[in-house]
């Protein structure tokens, strides 16, 4: 499990998702709350792996900088896009450390957005909200954006000011090919991964030290690791190659020369 948790990560990762859970674990006589920050990823050949686990008693922007130093060192490379909650401290580590683009789980955007709403009128500001998501591109998919804020500006001024702010970070997931989309807007694929975490951990309730965390979480995340190297890939291998065709400069026309 310490060698799964520990090995080297091969070749380019283009996306990272990033999620905690809390466990209860005995601390100097104490009964404290950490947070299990699980890794995973999808690599250039489409497989989704789990990469790695961290352990700390809070979501500082240490905490996560030092967790994500630990994925570089360990050969994590290519990042471009880091899905995950918006978590204090993680914005500036991602932006530090991997110096990839954040995506803010749409999922969690929008039920923070509705706490602003009152009950009644929460289907008619979420469904607005949601016609930005069908739109066919990034492009159009701010123009709705804007527009559905201007029309909640009059009624609900500290919706409008939430869109205003959350923009780019939502919608950063349409700069992707529209195969992936569906998989990359929100941390549902790895908040899955979290709920059996929590199934299993809560027949333990409180751990004894946060060695027994690690065990037994670590042993959780490579048996479904290795569930998933028996499935299909989680991604398409022709829709991945256009991932790196994208970023390949355009070839131009060489000069003509003419022969004597």
């Amino acid at each position: 499990m310490q060698s799964f948790l520990e090995r080297p990560l091969e070749g380019e990762w283009p996306y990272l998702w990033l999620d905690a859970t809390y466990l209860k674990v005995r601390q100097d006589g104490r009964i404290v709350s950490i947070a299990a920050i699980i890794a995973t990823g999808v690599n250039q050949d489409g497989r989704r792996e789990i990469l790695g686990l961290g352990l700390g008693l809070s979501e500082a922007a240490t905490f996560w900088i030092e967790f994500l130093r630990s994925l570089v060192r360990r050969g994590l490379k290519g990042v471009k896009l880091v899905i995950s909650d918006a978590h204090e401290g993680l914005k500036a580590a991602i932006s530090q450390v991997l110096s990839a683009t954040w995506q803010r789980c749409r999922v969690h955007f929008l039920r923070s957005l509705l706490c602003h709403v009152p009950k009644g009128q929460q289907t008619v500001v979420s469904a607005a909200v949601r016609q930005v998501f069908v739109q066919p591109d990034r492009k159009a998919a701010g123009g709705v954006w804007r527009h559905v804020a201007d029309q909640l500006r009059a009624r609900f001024p500290k919706v409008a000011a939430l869109l205003d702010a959350a923009e780019h970070d939502v919608l950063a997931y349409m700069d992707y090919p529209e195969a992936h989309r569906t998989k990359l807007h929100s941390t549902n694929p790895i908040e899955r991964l979290n709920k059996e975490v929590k199934r299993r951990t809560d027949v333990v309730g409180i751990f004894p030290n946060e060695s027994s965390v690690r065990r037994l979480v670590g042993a959780i995340l490579l048996e479904q690791n290795d569930d998933w190297q028996l499935q299909h890939r989680y991604l398409t291998l022709e829709t991945m190659a256009g991932i790196a065709a994208a970023d390949e400069p355009p070839i131009t026309a060489l000069p003509s020369t003419k022969v004597a």
